[in-house]
C-alpha cells in the first residue's frame, strides 16, 4: 500500500508523461529488489466525457449509450495517472518496452456512466519473474466514499536474471487441454490501434504504424491488450458485480483475423485463425 496520498486537480496530460518515460528508459536498472514509488495519486470529482465514452464504446464493440460504464473503461480513466507513476524518476522499470502481461479487475456493481468517482493509483510492488522483473498496479474506483471497482495490472520489464529467479508457472492452456469452441471470427483493420489510441489516449507508437512497430521489433502494428481483452468481453458479457481475469500471451499483429472462443463456463480467449495462437485468455466470474 502507498506510503503518501496526492491529491491531484486534474488528469496528466499523456503526450509529456509518454515522452518523458521514454527519455528515461535508458537509465532504468530493472531489478525485483530495487526502490519503487510509494505514492498514491488521487483524482476526485472525476466525470466521464461521454463522447470519449462513445469513441471507446464504437471501437471496442460495446453498444453505445448504455447507462453503465463497460467493466474495462475505468482503467482508461485510471491510465493517465498510472503513466504519471511509471514514467517517473523513481519507478525502476524501463516504460518503453514494458508489456502489460495481466490484468485482473473486480466490480462491485455497475457503474453509472454519469456517476462521480473518486480514482486511485498506486503501485503495489516489484516481483521476480522468469523473464524479468513484474510490477503491479493498483487502480481505484471509488464512489461516496466505498471502492466499487479495482484492477491489478502487472507489468512486465524484460532482463537477464540470475540464479533463484522463480520458475515462470505453466501456461493455463496445458492444465485447460484443447481450444474453447470458436464463437466468432473478426477481422481486424489495420487502423484498430490507431482508433483506440485516439479513445483511449495510450498512443504508444507500437500500436499505431508499422514503421513506428518495426522499431521496436514488430513487423507490423500490434493491437493493445486491453482492446483485446474489451472487445472479448464487449461479445461475453460481465454485467453486474463481476471478476474479471485476463492473461496476455502473444501479440496480435494489425490487420489480422483472430478467433474468439468460449465455453459457457466464464472462460474465453482470443487466439489466432492460422495456427491457434493464444493470445489472450481469461474467465469472468460473478463477485
Amino acid at each position: 500500500m502507498a506510503d503518501r496520498y496526492l491529491s491531484l486537480t486534474a488528469p496528466p496530460a499523456l503526450a509529456p508523461l509518454l515522452a518523458r518515460g521514454a527519455l528515461r528508459s535508458p537509465f532504468k536498472r530493472p531489478a525485483p529488489d530495487a526502490a519503487f514509488p510509494r505514492t498514491r495519486l488521487v483524482l476526485p470529482g472525476v466525470r466521464v466525457d461521454l463522447t470519449k465514452l462513445a469513441a471507446y464504446e464504437r471501437v471496442c464493440g460495446f453498444p453505445t449509450g448504455e447507462p453503465d460504464l463497460p467493466v474495462t473503461y475505468p482503467h482508461v480513466l485510471g491510465f493517465p495517472l498510472a503513466m504519471r507513476l511509471m514514467s517517473g524518476r523513481d519507478f525502476p522499470l524501463p516504460l518503453l518496452g514494458l508489456v502489460h502481461t495481466s490484468i485482473e479487475i473486480t466490480r462491485g456493481a455497475a457503474l453509472a456512466a454519469d456517476g462521480e468517482y473518486e480514482l486511485g493509483v498506486w503501485i503495489a510492488g516489484l516481483a521476480a519473474h522468469r523473464r524479468g522483473t513484474e510490477a503491479t498496479v493498483v487502480t481505484e474506483l471509488r464512489s461516496r466514499g466505498s471502492a466499487v471497482w479495482e484492477s491489478r495490472s502487472t507489468y512486465l520489464a524484460r532482463h537477464r536474471t540470475g540464479p533463484g529467479t522463480p520458475p515462470e508457472p505453466p501456461e493455463p492452456r496445458e492444465a485447460a487441454g484443447a481450444a474453447l469452441p470458436a464463437v466468432a471470427e473478426w477481422s481486424l483493420a489495420g487502423d484498430v490501434g490507431r482508433r483506440y489510441g485516439a479513445a483511449s489516449g495510450d498512443r504508444n507508437p507500437i500500436h499505431l504504424h508499422p514503421l513506428t512497430a518495426r522499431l521496436f521489433g514488430f513487423p507490423r502494428a500490434i493491437a493493445h491488450g486491453m482492446w483485446t481483452l474489451a472487445r472479448c468481453l464487449a461479445a461475453h458479457g460481465a454485467d453486474g458485480p463481476a471478476v474479471v481475469r485476463a492473461r496476455f500471451r502473444a501479440p496480435v499483429l494489425l490487420p489480422g483475423t483472430v478467433v474468439y472462443g468460449a465455453d459457457g463456463s466464464g472462460r474465453f480467449e482470443l487466439r489466432g485463425a492460422e495456427g491457434g495462437r493464444v493470445h489472450v485468455e481469461g474467465d469472468v466470474r460473478g463477485n
